[in-house]
């Protein structure tokens, strides 16, 4: 198992895993943001390989000393085995090594099968309210 920064090369297995995981947006929507992490700091898109392939991904940002990660996706049929937990630690050392401080994630009320994972990672769930708006139409 490889843990590595994402390649341009990589763009179409880690959008099929969105896809499989239920992570994905519309295309463009995905490649337009994933272009705009890319430029501002292509080291927080990280990717797990396995035997080659891209099997994980994750993708964080950092806002002072406050960082944030999303996308968090792994193969289904290699859920469970540890990949997502080394994507996890991976990421969580890119932050360290920039001086955050603080990592933030968000997760669906309805997404109650991941609590487990992250609280076994030693993330909390917080007393945050998150509100959205959309602007386009």
């Amino acid at each position: 198992m490889l843990i590595r920064s994402f390649r341009l090369g990589d763009y179409s297995a880690i959008t099929r895993i969105w896809q499989e995981t239920n992570l994905d947006r519309a295309e463009t929507e995905s490649l337009d943001a994933l272009a705009t992490q890319l430029a501002w700091d292509s080291e927080l898109v990280m990717v797990a390989e396995q035997d080659g392939e891209v099997v994980g991904v994750v993708v964080g940002t950092i806002d002072g000393t406050r960082a944030f990660f999303y996308r968090l996706a792994v193969q289904p049929e290699l859920q469970g085995h540890g990949i997502g937990r080394k994507l996890v630690e991976a990421i969580e050392n890119r932050f360290r090594q920039r001086g955050v401080n603080r990592v933030l994630i968000m997760v669906n009320q309805a997404n109650h099968e991941v609590l487990p994972f992250y609280h076994s990672l030693g993330y909390e769930v917080q007393k945050y309210v998150t509100l959205s708006k959309k602007l386009s139409s």
